[in-house]
């Protein structure tokens, strides 16, 4: 009974000191209905994302948007190129993105795998885009990130709207310092979803 008691404190005591030693959400920007945070993780020097924000549009039409790989460009921030490299299903793409990065910073690439992630609840879905490194050979003039995950959790308001709450964390692979991304993590995320609102405006009146 004593060794039962003493296991379950122990457990106690690692989730408690896991759960404090990750950072709260603190806010760092909100502006146009769009709240960007960042947090501290669980492990690694390189801040986590969150976006929070409501876009005008159908269920149908995001989930459209976000599988139309090749216009990826006009809304993602800093793309330079992107490419199906293969359609699995209806619910699940893997593409290639090139991330154009500020001289003398190198550009980045990536292989995605973008996924619709069974529905759990009718009002609500979820979208996830994970990194899969080594799916294609490295070029050597780009340097490939290592890691990225992205979820999309959206809830259906109504009809017309939809409120997403969005987490990406990265590691971006190379030599750069952890201050520099930290520094520079709100400003994409904020862009790329003022870019969507945009695109998914567009997407409406056609």
């Amino acid at each position: 009974m004593f060794k039962k008691a003493l296991f379950t404190i122990i457990i106690l005591i690692v989730l408690l000191s896991t759960a404090f030693s990750q950072g709260k959400w603190e806010l760092k920007r909100n502006e146009n209905g769009i709240e960007v945070f960042t947090r501290t993780p669980l492990t690694g020097n390189l801040k986590e994302l969150r976006v929070i924000c409501e876009l005008t549009t159908t269920k149908t039409q995001l989930i459209k948007t976000l599988q139309d790989i090749k216009h990826y460009n006009d809304w993602v921030y800093n793309t330079r190129k992107t490419a199906i490299l293969k359609t699995v299903n209806s619910k699940q793409i893997i593409f290639y993105s090139v991330s154009h990065l500020p001289w003398p910073i190198k550009d980045r690439d990536l292989i995605v795998q973008l996924s619709l992630l069974p529905d759990s609840i009718t009002n609500r879905f979820e979208i996830q885009a994970k990194s899969l490194p080594d799916y294609l050979p490295k070029n050597p003039d780009i340097i490939r990130v290592p890691y990225s995950l992205a979820l999309w959790k959206v809830i259906v308001v109504d009809d017309h709207t939809l409120k997403v709450d969005y987490t990406f964390s990265v590691n971006p692979g190379g030599n750069l310092p952890a201050w520099l991304v930290n520094t520079t993590l709100a400003i994409g995320p904020y862009n790329s979803f003022m870019d969507l609102r945009d695109e998914l405006k567009k997407a409406a009146s056609k």
